[in-house]
């Protein structure tokens, strides 16, 4: 209950079950899925995930009031969810999971392979010209857009009628499609449907996944750095229908430690002459990324962030001149095993230079898969709790985050957890925190009546 004058938000209770479809049942979706699943069954902690592990302060420190968020707004719980998923490979679930190599499988896999076995993909809405380094098989047979939006939503009503579900989130796991620009029939959800008519090639496949779930009411998250909702047609129709939506492109290695380290520059007002970034990947990922066109498009979203949190406009003598170099390289020995290293040239006082060498050994999907599962729980409550349209405060699980149309997108990590921590204290009705502290000295800092 709160102490304050605040009032909660109505959020509709979280009964029954919810349905997680993933696009995509590679290597991320499979460690989700399988990492839910031994989660549930007592076998293993929820390391990395925010709704399950992480708390919230409330009031003053001296309250000593600091609930779990799955005490402070009322989230789904694990064991109400169930999953289903498309993939253009037929594969189920156990079988794509040994097939990425990022679990273990006799500790992980055995124990729940029976449960993985059942869950096989819905043929995708995929077309090889989005995505040039894949190909397979499980695919719907029409090439129509219309067709294929209709089948989309065609799987969605059937999944939620088979599995008793009484809610669905759809989330983004597939890979990187080729760049596209921004367009004229991405405009308004008129030239938007003419343009599926007519099978224009600025409609991908992600974008006809995005605007089924929007048509079904299902709230829909973008793992990946593609437009796919973040078009004005689709961001006006979720807002319109009471949909909530959010991406892009899981934050999850190299990106993470910029908007970690990024603000301490800024902060001490340290200068930057250049910022060299390279990967190693070996996985579906790093395949597609070999993709000039697909690398492209994650080009951009990583390339966005160090701007964005620097300000070179506002700061031209500190990062006016720097330079900013991204490389994504695949490397099939490591899997799913990324390593990023990251060369930071700054300089101090009087201008003289220093420098910083990271080198980040992560494995992509074990931190990518908790993202998954916290957006799947937030996006389920904004909608019970009626927040439609671009959801924000999700913004700290992204390289890229959306934004309101004028505004610029917050990357610095501390920002966004202090944005995702006061949306969940509004939701409550809790007081938000600013940090100010005066209360505390208040003999000391407030004159006296």
């Amino acid at each position: 209950m709160s102490t304050t004058d605040n009032v909660a938000l109505p959020v509709a209770p979280a009964d029954g079950k919810l349905g997680v479809v993933c696009v995509g049942l590679g290597a991320v979706a499979t460690t989700f899925i399988a990492g839910v699943e031994l989660i549930r069954r007592g076998m293993a902690e929820p390391i990395g995930s925010l709704t399950q592990m992480g708390t919230v302060r409330l009031g003053k420190r001296t309250d000593d009031r600091s609930p779990a968020v799955t005490e402070l707004v009322p989230l789904a719980g694990l064991d109400d969810i169930v999953f289903g998923a498309w993939d253009p490979y037929p594969d189920d679930a156990y079988v794509s999971a040994l097939n990425a190599g990022v679990l273990d499988a006799a500790r992980h896999l055995e124990p729940i392979g029976d449960t993985l076995r059942a869950i096989r993909p819905m043929p995708a809405a995929f077309d090889p010209s989005y995505v040039k380094k894949l190909d397979g098989p499980n695919v719907k047979p029409s090439r129509s857009k219309r067709e294929l939006l209709e089948g989309i939503r065609d799987d969605l009503r059937a999944f939620r009628e088979e599995h008793d579900a009484d809610r669905l989130v759809m989330i983004w796991c597939a890979s990187t499609e080729i760049f596209v620009d921004l367009g004229p029939v991405h405009a308004d959800i008129d030239a938007f449907n003419a343009a599926i008519d007519a099978d224009d090639t600025d409609i991908t496949p992600s974008m006809l996944y995005a605007y089924a779930a929007l048509l079904e009411g299902v709230p829909f998250a973008n793992g990946a750095p593609n437009l796919t909702v973040d078009v004005p047609a689709l961001r006006d129709f979720a807002s319109a229908n009471g949909v909530p939506i959010c991406g892009k492109d899981f934050k999850t290695g190299q990106t993470l430690i910029k908007t970690v380290l990024a603000p301490m520059f800024k902060a001490r007002m340290l200068g930057m002459a250049g910022w060299y970034s390279t990967n190693i990947l070996g996985n579906r990922d790093g395949e597609v990324l070999d993709d000039p066109e697909s690398f492209r498009t994650k080009e951009t979203s990583k390339l966005g962030v160090l701007d964005t949190i620097l300000q070179p406009d506002t700061y031209p003598t500190l990062y006016g001149d720097m330079h900013h170099v991204v490389r994504i390289n695949y490397y099939p020995p490591r899997g799913d095993n990324k390593e990023g290293w990251d060369n930071i040239d700054f300089f101090g006082w009087l201008g003289y230079p220093m420098q910083m060498k990271v080198d980040l050994l992560c494995r992509d999907s074990i931190l990518a898969a908790p993202l998954a599962l916290d957006l799947a729980l937030f996006l389920d409550l904004a909608q019970r709790a009626g927040m439609s349209g671009i959801q924000e405060w999700l913004s700290f699980y992204f390289k890229a985050p959306q934004v309101a149309p004028g505004l610029y997108a917050e990357h610095d990590l501390f920002i966004q957890q202090t944005k995702l921590k006061n949306t969940l204290r509004w939701i409550a009705g809790e007081d938000q925190i600013t940090h100010l502290g005066v209360e505390y000295y208040a003999d000391d800092y407030l004159p006296d009546d």
